[in-house]
């Protein structure tokens, strides 16, 4: 019979772990202990502020003005395209991870909720790593930013905050662009990515909805307005929602309130009519 682990060093250690593929299965094995029972959550001392997750040492990260250009007019393009969703994936993985070990007076159902998410987003990186390899590309070829670790660190002082400015922005935002740059993959003949996108959409309109979620029972438990308070977190934040394309349907299937919807539409409306 197999003995319990703490969980909280097994997900520092994945956190930590520099070597992609071994972060991938850990943050994989991490999922499927916690649901066998074999994970439990002993008493330990707060996580500590982490400036960097482990990472392998390439892809360089630079300035987001220097990434390369993503026109598929050339396979350097359409590579280096894949490579910039492939590093938004490996990102995810430990975004989840980090909520999943940081936030250690949620209950277990948080728990539950981002080892899942870590988990799927381990299975997303790997789909579209295999699609980099059949270009000739890997993971680390192009350069890349780091804005979602970023907006982590901004983050990790509370869970409210977490849940408000990176699912509900930052991955809510990746809803929106998906169908497009699925679009642009579709006109260049490459269907299979086109495949891969769509299993990274049905995903991650659950992980947006289960960042919507956390977001409105921690508003609630705290006697705020969810609306209000968001509202608030992004001025706090200088963060604004720019007219653009907004994918209102997986929107609405990730739990965001029908008046938030609305305002959305009259942002991708005010693009339509050139406002």
């Amino acid at each position: 019979m197999n003995q319990a682990q703490s969980l909280y060093p097994l997900i520092e250690q994945a956190l930590l772990c520099p070597v992609v593929d071994d972060k991938l299965a850990l943050a994989e094995r991490l999922r499927r202990d916690w649901r066998g029972g074999l994970l439990v959550r002993e008493a330990s001392p707060a996580a500590y502020a982490l400036p960097q997750p482990g990472r392998p040492l390439r892809p360089e990260l630079v300035h987001p003005v220097r990434v390369s250009r993503r026109s598929l007019a050339t396979r350097h393009g359409h590579g280096a395209l894949l490579h910039a969703i492939a590093h938004i994936e490996f990102n995810a993985v430990n975004l989840a991870l980090d909520a999943a070990w940081r936030f250690r007076d949620m209950p277990d159902e948080f728990v539950d909720d981002w080892l899942t998410v870590a988990a799927e987003e381990a299975g997303h990186f790997r789909l579209l790593r295999g699609r980099l390899a059949d270009l000739g590309f890997a993971y680390g070829d192009f350069p890349a930013h780091d804005g979602l670790w970023t907006m982590c660190r901004k983050t990790d002082h509370d869970a409210m905050v977490r849940m408000a400015l990176v699912p509900r922005v930052l991955e809510a935002r990746g809803l929106d662009v998906t169908p497009g740059i699925q679009r642009r993959l579709a006109g260049i003949g490459d269907h299979a990515s086109v495949a891969v996108l769509d299993v990274i959409l049905r995903d991650e309109v659950g992980h947006v909805m289960i960042g919507n979620r956390w977001f409105v029972r921690l508003c609630r438990e705290r006697g705020l307005e969810p609306q209000a308070t968001f509202r608030g977190l992004l001025e706090q934040h200088a963060m604004q929602l720019h007219p653009g394309d907004y994918n209102l349907s997986a929107r609405a299937e990730a739990g965001f309130f029908a008046d938030e919807l609305e305002a959305l539409a009259r942002l991708t409306e005010s693009v339509s009519d050139g406002r």
